[in-house]
């Protein structure tokens, strides 16, 4: 059973069901990451600039942040039902805008602004960039128009 006592003084972006979802998403997409490109494609490392055993260091860095972030996330959500306070539709805004922030974030901040590694190696990278920044950007963007919902909402509640 869903709760839905929302205080709509409280806003959108200050509610514990988005920002417990936003990081059940980040860590989601993380895990994504972590398990498709860097385990199953062995495509890269969470940092590629060093040895391949640097390399699996920062995979298991990575990885026990997300699950880090995955925990913390369901904590502070079953708080957030506990306390009667958990919305679905913020959750679920929270929960999108997290799983693009991850994907941009990586795309151009981990891929091109500090270059801790490329999606993929020896192939022309641009069909690779677009595809994983635009995925990041249609995730973030139905993250995005489900908090306007959420906060048309709150005002009319």
């Amino acid at each position: 059973m869903a709760v839905t006592s929302v205080d709509p003084s409280v806003g959108v972006l200050r509610e514990k069901s988005f920002w417990s979802a936003f990081l059940i998403g980040v860590a989601i997409m993380a895990g994504v990451d972590e398990i498709v490109f860097h385990q199953l494609l062995g495509w890269h490392h969470f940092y590629d600039g060093s040895t391949s055993e640097i390399g699996l260091v920062s995979d298991g860095l990575l990885h026990a942040g997300e699950l880090i972030a995955l925990v913390a996330g369901f904590f502070l959500l079953a708080d957030a039902r506990r306390r009667a306070l958990f919305s679905p539709l913020e959750a679920w805004a929270g929960f999108f805008v997290g799983l693009g922030f991850f994907q941009l974030w990586d795309g151009i901040i981990d891929h091109k602004v500090l270059r801790l590694h490329q999606i993929r190696y020896d192939v022309d990278i641009l069909p690779y960039d677009l595809a994983w920044n635009g995925v990041g950007l249609m995730l973030l963007t139905a993250g995005i128009i489900l908090t306007v919902v959420a906060i048309r909402r709150q005002a009319t509640d």
